[in-house]
């Protein structure tokens, strides 16, 4: 049986214990075709000329133990450091946080062209701006691009809305506007005010029917090479109408629903023509009652370890089978 040797490509400077990476290079290290994995971080000193798109020939990394785990001194990235050219891998598993400069993705895709990128970069920077539910529309609320201040004053007139900037994540920018009233985070002004604030300012938003059944949280959808592995409800903090946990919102386990597997059925064969192996779902209630698609997250997933302890289920091994599939399926051809 043929083994191959396994990049992570990493940035363990914000990590907490509740990431999910450790436990993925675990499982991924353990599957029988593994050789070896390594793994390299933007927080390393030594990668800064890899990182910045400047060198591809070398990488410093370190090799994970059988039982590697969140160290919060960082410590386990800073010793038995070694060096490996990076033509020395068969694929690469792509699990750095948002923001990722485009530059840097299309670095990846030049110099790793011969090995399996997951998830591929052209994909990442093709899925990663709002405007890619576009694609969706028949999945999600109503919608449109608002390129201008008048798009959002025409699109405003019809219902409440909210102002997704293209490229933004974990919430940040999101304005929410109801008449006269606008919302940005916590701070509220008035539409003029609003309108007067972004007279000379460059205009590029998702705009998005604001749903009244957001208190009902946001559901997360993880899907490994098209199999739901399971969701989390992240609900609002107590007097917001933001899901996110970055912003307040709790996280709890949840099911998915019927709707939600035909949203997954309809969005993963474009996804995975882009090269998007493992992603986030997010569905709102719509004001019928029905989930709709939100969100599509597709750089640094979390939450899997979590929700397969809260349903005592291999989860995390399963994800790492099917990767591995997705790689054996892929892998070029020598």
């Amino acid at each position: 049986m043929n083994k191959y040797k396994l990049l992570v490509l990493t940035d363990h400077k914000n990590h907490s214990s509740e990431n999910s990476l450790y436990a993925l290079v675990r499982a991924l290290a353990a599957n029988p075709l593994c050789a070896e994995v390594n793994i390299a971080s933007r927080a390393m000193p030594e990668n800064e000329d890899f990182f910045s798109g400047k060198n591809a020939i070398k990488l410093s990394v370190i090799k994970p133990s059988a039982d590697f785990a969140f160290d919060k001194s960082g410590k386990i990235f800073q010793e038995d450091i070694h060096e490996e050219f990076c033509s020395s891998y068969d694929w690469v598993f792509l699990r750095m946080p948002p923001p990722i400069d485009s530059s840097f993705l299309d670095f990846l895709s030049k110099n790793f062209s011969e090995q399996v990128i997951v998830n591929d970069p052209q994909g990442i920077f093709k899925t990663g701006s709002k405007e890619f539910l576009m694609n969706f529309q028949d999945c999600c609320p109503p919608m449109r691009i608002c390129s201008s201040l008048e798009d959002i004053i025409d699109f405003k007139k019809e219902f409440p809305i909210v102002l997704k900037p293209f490229r933004e994540y974990g919430g940040r920018g999101i304005i929410r506007i109801d008449g006269d009233q606008v919302w940005e985070g916590k701070t509220e002004k008035t539409f003029s005010e609003f309108l007067d604030q972004n007279k000379y300012v460059d205009i590029a938003y998702l705009g998005v029917r604001f749903l009244k059944n957001v208190n009902q949280g946001d559901k997360r959808i993880i899907v490994v090479n098209g199999e739901i592995m399971g969701a989390s409800l992240r609900l609002p903090a107590k007097d917001s109408w933001l899901c996110n946990v970055a912003m307040g919102g709790s996280s709890n386990h949840t099911t998915v629903d019927l709707d939600e597997i035909n949203i997954v059925k309809t969005i993963h064969p474009i996804l995975s023509k882009l090269g998007i192996v493992m992603y986030g779902v997010d569905t709102l209630v719509n004001d019928d009652g029905k989930r709709v698609l939100s969100e599509i997250n597709t750089t640094s997933i979390g939450g899997l370890p979590q929700i397969a302890k809260m349903r005592k289920e291999p989860l995390v091994e399963k994800a790492s089978d099917l990767i591995w599939d997705y790689f054996l399926k892929n892998k070029k051809k020598c």
